[in-house]
């Protein structure tokens, strides 16, 4: 819970506690504790501002939990199961197949065990995913795939398709 918190309110992102890995490599100290002392030397107040705000986070957090029923998961649930399923993929087929037909090659989507490796399917034997635009910009996601990535974005008009050439 306090990690979701941390990351909604970004308490302790570089600009708030500093950007520790420089920081480690300055610190001319040996201990835990000469570290304790090097850092709170060089970012006074900045620890108690990433406490302040990732308590107001977990307090609005807390106040979310408590509107949320039965009623409201079984709702999401539904939603992510069966609209947002059918709808990525069949965007993920879609994409697949005009890529595909683009190059000349054939396709195909994904098996299972493929999946859990972040592969959606494959162009011409190649594996690929396929991911909304918008996935560039989450580094928080921490995940790095080895396979070549299709981009989709949504505009009014249908999809706009990019990827990097073969």
């Amino acid at each position: 819970m306090l990690n979701l918190a941390n990351q909604n309110a970004g308490g302790t992102r570089p600009a708030i506690v500093g950007q520790l890995s420089e920081m480690i490599q300055e610190f001319p100290g040996k201990t835990v504790d000469e570290w304790r002392e090097y850092y709170f030397s060089q970012k006074p107040g900045a620890m108690d501002d990433a406490v302040r705000r990732i308590w107001a986070m977990v307090q609005q957090l807390a106040a979310a939990l408590e509107q949320i029923d039965e009623s409201m998961v079984r709702a999401w649930v539904h939603d992510l199961v069966i609209t947002k399923t059918f709808a990525g993929l069949r965007f993920q087929a879609a994409i697949l197949s005009a890529v595909a037909t683009e190059r000349g090659e054939e396709w195909r989507l994904a098996a299972s065990a493929d999946e859990a490796k972040g592969i959606d399917g494959y162009i011409g034997g190649e594996q690929v995913s396929v991911k909304p635009r918008s996935y560039e910009a989450k580094p928080a996601l921490g995940e790095s795939l080895p396979v070549r990535i299709l981009y989709y974005e949504k505009k009014r008009n249908g999809l706009v398709v990019t990827w990097d050439s073969w």
